[in-house]
């Protein structure tokens, strides 16, 4: 087991959650609201917004993932721990969805706390946002 994931169990930051597999497709259509709005945002140039709203998509479909292996995330940096250790490291999701979604954090949070963000990053966390999205859908059997 991963030795990031396993300390995420064990201070509680992922947790067994037997009701995961009925919020799946729930998640999913939050992450794909959260993708309209972000591409909406961008239209009227509103970067910061929807860079955070892409950021969401992501994580939304991550942890309707997360959610298909009965656990729930109390941190976002556990999300995407388990997201490696349940996806990526098991040959799911290539290494490049992990990093994406790490980086979209990334710039979610410049923008959220530092109030900084840009039309570049915005197009980058969008269009990882779509690719993630699809693939999330794929792996969890549900029509794009």
């Amino acid at each position: 087991m991963n030795q990031d994931f396993k300390q995420c169990l064990e201070n509680k930051k992922i947790i067994p959650f037997e009701r995961g597999k009925e919020l799946v497709k729930k998640e999913l259509s939050i992450g794909e609201s959260d993708l309209l709005d972000a591409k909406a945002g961008f239209q009227e140039k509103r970067y910061k917004w929807s860079t955070i709203q892409a950021y969401y998509a992501m994580f939304h479909a991550t942890r309707a993932l997360v959610y298909s292996k009965g656990y729930r995330e109390k941190s976002h940096y556990c999300l995407s721990v388990a997201l490696r250790a349940l996806f990526v490291e098991e040959g799911k999701l290539d290494a490049q969805a992990g990093r994406d979604f790490l980086n979209a954090m990334n710039l979610r949070e410049a923008a959220d706390y530092e109030a900084e963000f840009s039309e570049a990053g915005a197009t980058a966390v969008i269009t990882a946002a779509e690719k993630f999205i699809g693939k999330a859908k794929n792996l969890l059997g549900i029509e794009k």
